[in-house]
């Protein structure tokens, strides 16, 4: 009884969760002009979007800052949580602790005026940025991407063997090799998956793009709102099914690899501890 009640309330969650994006997707191959009346199948919605400079400039924008915010800010989580994991004391660490994960806890909107304000000022007394665009939403997503890698890869870290990288410094590795020969290859899933949930924040950010962004530097989401400002649009729908559909095959994608590499993975140690055992009974 209690099985079945769990499973009922869980199909609710996830019908409720994902329900609506089913229903977008559905009224996106929908004919009528009014997103909410049916009025027969169609990709017409489609091929509207394939002709729309605004949007497919603005998806190639939110592509290229979502790749590099995405890379940037697991190249700084990861240090980042390489000080907090290895390193107990050290002075401010209560203060570096607290500014890595600000981010989680201080709303969005806070911290794009706060950006917004830093770069005006910057600007008025550097000159740099002479303008808002890349950089500078590029800098704002890294900011808040950083502080969730940071979070998953503390939780790879402490689960990390120790002993393992001080044996290869036993055996005369320098810091950098036990890094790239030792440690790195047991992070590479936590990186990857570290990768794909900062890509996703970064793409689907609105907040402080709305901040930080400035002519020529419209990003998908921000296109898509002004756009439902005016009124619904199956285009919208359209472009939206598409987005989903990135998104997922991303996903998908990134957990076959993460998958396979985990199945190496345990061949390879498994292959490891078998010649181990023989080489003790020879």
């Amino acid at each position: 009884m209690n099985s079945n009640f769990g499973r009922v309330w869980l199909g609710l969650g996830y019908l409720f969760l994902y329900l609506p994006i089913i229903t977008l997707i559905v009224f996106s191959f929908n004919d009528s002009n009014l997103v909410t009346l049916w009025g027969g199948f169609t990709f017409k919605w489609y091929g509207v979007i394939a002709h729309d400079s605004e949007i497919i400039n603005a998806f190639l924008f939110s592509l290229k800052l979502a790749l590099a915010s995405a890379t940037s800010s697991v190249v700084l989580g990861t240090l980042a949580a390489f000080a907090l994991v290895r390193y107990r004391k050290f002075a401010g660490r209560t203060t570096f602790t607290a500014h890595v994960n600000a981010p989680l806890v201080v709303p969005e909107v806070i911290t794009g005026l706060s950006l917004l304000l830093f770069f005006v000022v910057c600007q008025k007394q550097f000159g740099f940025p002479a303008q808002r665009g890349f950089f500078t939403i590029w800098a704002g997503h890294t900011s808040v991407g950083m502080a969730y890698a940071a979070v998953v890869m503390q939780s790879r870290l402490l689960e990390l063997d120790k002993s393992i990288e001080e044996a290869a410094m036993d055996l005369g590795c320098r810091p950098l090799q036990v890094f790239l020969l030792i440690t790195l290859p047991m992070i590479t899933q936590t990186l990857a998956s570290a990768w794909l949930l900062t890509f996703t924040i970064s793409l689907d950010d609105v907040v402080a793009t709305a901040f930080l962004s400035g002519p020529g530097s419209t990003t998908l989401p921000i296109v898509i709102l002004s756009r439902a400002k005016l009124g619904l649009n199956p285009t919208i729908n359209a472009v939206a099914t598409l987005t989903v559909a990135v998104v997922a095959v991303g996903v998908v994608a990134g957990s076959l690899w993460l998958a396979n590499a985990e199945r190496r993975r345990a061949a390879e140690q498994a292959a490891a501890y078998r010649e181990g055992l023989q080489m003790q009974a020879g």
